[in-house]
């Protein structure tokens, strides 16, 4: 039995890659903030202003390692905004996911990467967010509850208590039962031949000693005798 648990941000440019490639793969998600709040960025870049500049030098690496090549970074350039910050995201995933489960959070969560890394969007905004609920199937009523709920930022709060118990210092990253680490956003194949070995390693495992001293015999049954 293998459980894989999928820390991630909508903020984070190797995430985007990433969850294209894990959509083959059976995932918990788990949120984990680069910049959950604007200090966070200012205590990063020097101040939210420069994290753009040095932040966009990280989607070029990220698209070579995007299979699609999808980041539209001349796009997000000529953008006014400044970065975006990870909670309402998050929040958004999260809310997403308590409405209609693990399903409808990918779907939300990818839609808010699609929406910056290739749209150039604000997606701290909460115009632009609720603009892509309404446009998924999600019920946007119970999507609205689910998100001003204190029990959904709970859960939120939670992914992060856990990627401290885990120890991350960064996403992407996939847990695999809770102890076996995949870190960064790796080719499929290698990650599957990563789960490949874990689930060997988690298989059961029995040693067998064969007795050679009468004495150390087992009370045995052979053709239910």
């Amino acid at each position: 039995m293998i459980a894989i648990e999928f820390f991630h941000d909508v903020i984070c440019s190797f995430c985007f890659p990433m969850s294209y490639r894990m959509r083959q793969v059976q995932i918990v998600h788990r949120s984990f903030p680069l910049a959950k709040e604007p200090q966070d960025l200012a205590q990063m870049f020097g101040s939210r202003e420069q994290a753009k500049s040095e932040i966009l030098s990280h989607w070029v690496h990220a698209n070579q390692n995007d299979e699609l090549h999808r980041f539209n970074i001349k796009g997000m350039k000529k953008t006014d905004f400044l970065f975006p910050t990870s909670m309402n995201g998050l929040l958004a995933a999260k809310a997403a996911g308590v409405v209609a489960g693990e399903a409808g959070y990918w779907d939300i969560f990818d839609a808010l990467q699609e929406e910056l890394f290739v749209k150039n969007q604000n997606i701290e905004d909460l115009a632009v967010i609720e603009r892509l609920i309404k446009s998924s199937s999600i019920d946007f009523t119970k999507w609205q509850e689910a998100f001003d709920s204190p029990e959904t930022l709970a859960l939120v709060e939670a992914d992060f208590h856990l990627a401290d118990t885990y120890q991350l210092k960064g996403v992407p990253a996939l847990i695999v039962n809770g102890k076996y680490l995949i870190n960064g956003a790796q080719p499929l194949e290698q990650i599957i031949q990563a789960l490949q070995t874990i689930k060997e390693k988690e298989a059961p495992v029995i040693e067998i000693l064969e007795p050679t001293d009468a004495n150390n015999r087992a009370c045995t049954i052979e053709n239910r005798k």
